[in-house]
Parts: C-alpha cells; structure tokens; sequence
C-alpha cells in the first residue's frame, strides 16, 4: 500500500478524492488546496494523496525520483512505460479498495492527478471494473491510447471526465491533452474540457472549476 497524506473534511467521510502529483513532487503537493475546494461543513470527504514509489527517471539522467512511471524520452510517439502504468493503476485501485473498506464505495470516489498524475489517473479509471464518481486530469494526457480501445471496461463509459490544461504549458502542450479530448469524445465518453492562461500548473479558476465537478458528482 502506498504512503498517503489524508484529510478529511468532517468525521465519518461518505466520499473520497484520490489525489496523484506529479513527477518529483509528493503527496503535500495539492495538501493546501482542500480549504479552497471544500469549506467548514460543506461536505465530509476524504482527500487521498499518495506518495509515488522513488524510481529512476530515464530522461532525467536516471535520477531516483518520486514518480509515478518511467519516462525515457520526450515528445509525443516516444516509447511509454507499460509496466509503470499497469504497477500504478493496480496500487490506484489498492487505494480504493481500502476506502471500501473503510465505508466509501466506488461511485462515491473520484481519482484525480496532475501531470504523471493525471495520465495514470485516466489510463486507471477507464480501465477499472467498477463504476467510480469520476475522473480529473490536471495538465495530462491519455496514455498508451493505441491499446486503449481493447483495454477499457464498458462499467466506466459513462463516468464524467474532468479536463483542464494550460495554454501556454511548455511541459505537456496543451495540444496532448485536446487530442486525448477529442479521443475520448469520439469513443463516447463524457468529457468536461477547460482551458486556462497558465503554464504547467494550477489557477485560482481551474480551482474554482473543480470544486464545481467534485460538487455535482459527488453530491
């Protein structure tokens, strides 16, 4: 199981929000951000945020890092790190299961992430075998989209997607992240696109924006 920070909103939660960071960040990454989304009394939710496993990062020099996959080059078609994706998607779902256990069921939790976060957020959801409330994909993209289509379970079809992405994020280019869009709209799915003057971070409106989506799908 992995490392988690938790906070949770009011005693006895009926929700959880599993939370990824990025790459070489942690899990008080988006720790500050829980006031901003959810004030005194609103809602009892539980925010997840995980530690990623240290690894070596190939495109950083092999530097051991938190990270959620390995990353050998840069650039859209470079070679994506199977393993990494399918060992972090099954420590995702170790995560919701143990929220079953604790008295969360899946429609009430939504798996989120920004950056390496948020690829492995959708590579995950898509793919999962019980219905969840939802997804959010912060600065991201969807990965391994050439085996997607023969690797998603029909469950999740209709569970809402939250995108939002930086116009001017040299990191991921926007452009990544609105071909996944137009990806997923294609296959059916329900995608909630924004748009944001920002580089390969998080804004005041996209945090407004999100506590909308958590509100609506969690209610």
């Amino acid at each position: 199981m992995l490392e988690t920070i938790e906070i949770e909103t009011a005693p006895q939660p009926s929700a959880a929000i599993i939370w990824l960071h990025g790459l070489g960040a942690d899990g008080h990454d988006f720790e500050s951000i829980v006031p901003e989304i959810v004030g005194p009394g609103e809602r009892a939710w539980r925010f997840i945020f995980p530690n990623a496993p240290i690894r070596p990062v190939t495109v950083n020099g092999g530097s051991r890092m938190r990270a959620w996959y390995d990353i050998s080059a840069l650039g859209h078609g470079s070679a994506e790190d199977v393993a990494g994706f399918r060992d972090s998607a099954s420590q995702v779902q170790e995560l919701i299961a143990r929220e079953g256990g604790r008295g969360v069921v899946p429609e009430r939790i939504v798996v989120a992430g920004f950056s390496q976060g948020g690829a492995v957020s959708l590579y995950a959801v898509p793919r999962f075998d019980q219905r969840l409330a939802g997804v959010m994909v912060l600065s991201a993209y969807l990965p391994l989209e050439s085996v997607f289509k023969g690797e998603r379970c029909t469950v999740n079809d209709a569970t809402p997607i939250f995108m939002a992405h930086g116009r001017a994020d040299s990191v991921i280019p926007m452009s990544l992240g609105s071909q996944s869009r137009d990806f997923l709209k294609l296959l059916g799915y329900r995608v909630e696109w924004h748009e944001y003057p920002m580089a390969h971070s998080v804004c005041q409106a996209e945090v407004a924006d999100i506590r909308k989506f958590l509100f609506r799908v969690l209610p």
